[in-house]
């Protein structure tokens, strides 16, 4: 009984029409050298390919040590069957025991890390980022380790390379956002903090909490004015927020901010999202309100740590 085989692209057609992950590699015609010397060479790169959840299909080059690293690069299906080609048994043989090999070693890490074994964590951490240096999770984890210790200096080391990596502020990692962003702020590294929350900021200009999280941080600095602008953003969003009336009801109590003060912030912060968002409509027609977007606001990733709004602000005098 004979058994027709399919092409490698027509496997790999079939493939990306499931939820898939796989390797794939691209070629590109260079030329070397100048003059009677000049040659052509063909520089042959491997990418890590997988479809999302959501359907969105992203790649990643694998570096020397056989992972994917860096950030994601979203392209269509039909970009990854005509620019790409398959390469299955690299994946099997090479890049998949790298990957779990990799997943395994931050698993230990992050354990020990819980446990409060922080050296042995940190061994863990070291190991993983020799793989792979811009590796998400073991990068948090070891800033974390770094902050638990209150070594500043290192974790602003580790700082200054997440903020330089999407995925640092991506759904999947919003616990070690969380935890991160709240402990370079009890570390007192509020500029820090600052900038941390602000590049999360870019990416997802909808989420209430990272306004509320952001007046927290010029609290500590003793910024009253940006305290009640964000606050009011975060109202501007979420009128019902527990969270940010809250925090306005003890700026208040405190005479930090008067009433006026606050209504004017808010009024401000609905004047320009209906700006905003007019001028988004006038660029895509098709392009959803402020209102729409802040429905998803719960996937976006939060410090969902309250302030601590009874803490005494004599600080501040």
């Amino acid at each position: 009984m004979s058994q027709e085989k399919s092409s490698q692209p027509e496997k790999a057609a079939n493939e990306v029409h499931q939820h898939f992950r796989g390797v794939f590699s691209s070629q590109e015609l260079r030329k070397v050298g100048t003059g009677t010397t000049t040659r052509k060479t063909v520089t042959k790169t491997f990418w890590y390919a997988e479809e999302e959840p959501d359907g969105r299909l992203y790649v990643q080059p694998i570096n020397s040590n056989y992972v994917p690293t860096g950030n994601k690069k979203y392209i269509t299906k039909d970009e990854l069957l005509a620019k790409f080609s398959p390469e299955p048994e690299f994946y099997t043989e090479t890049v998949y025991p790298s990957m779990r090999r990799l997943k395994e070693t931050i698993d230990r890490a992050d354990n020990a890390r819980n446990k409060g074994e922080t050296f042995s964590a940190e061994y863990e951490y070291d190991n993983a980022l020799a793989v792979d240096v811009d590796n998400v999770r073991a990068n948090f984890g070891i800033g974390l380790t770094y902050l638990s210790r209150g070594e500043k200096e290192k974790a602003q080391n580790i700082f200054s390379r997440l903020v330089q990596l999407d995925g640092a502020f991506e759904e999947e990692h919003k616990h070690l956002f969380n935890e991160f962003g709240i402990n370079l702020r009890k570390n007192k590294m509020f500029n820090e903090s600052l900038e941390y929350y602000l590049r999360a900021l870019k990416l997802s200009k909808h989420d209430e909490n990272l306004y509320i999280n952001i007046a927290r941080v010029y609290l500590e600095l003793k910024d009253i004015p940006h305290v009640v602008e964000f606050i009011g953003k975060a109202l501007a969003l979420a009128p019902q927020s527990e969270v940010a009336l809250k925090f306005q009801s003890w700026l208040i109590a405190h005479k930090l901010v008067t009433e006026e003060q606050c209504k004017a912030a808010k009024e401000s912060a609905e004047a320009e999202m209906s700006s905003n968002n007019a001028a988004d409509e006038q660029k895509d027609p098709n392009a959803s309100s402020d209102a729409d977007a802040a429905n998803d606001a719960a996937d976006a990733p939060k410090d969902t740590e309250q302030p601590e709004t009874s803490a005494d602000a004599t600080f501040l005098s």
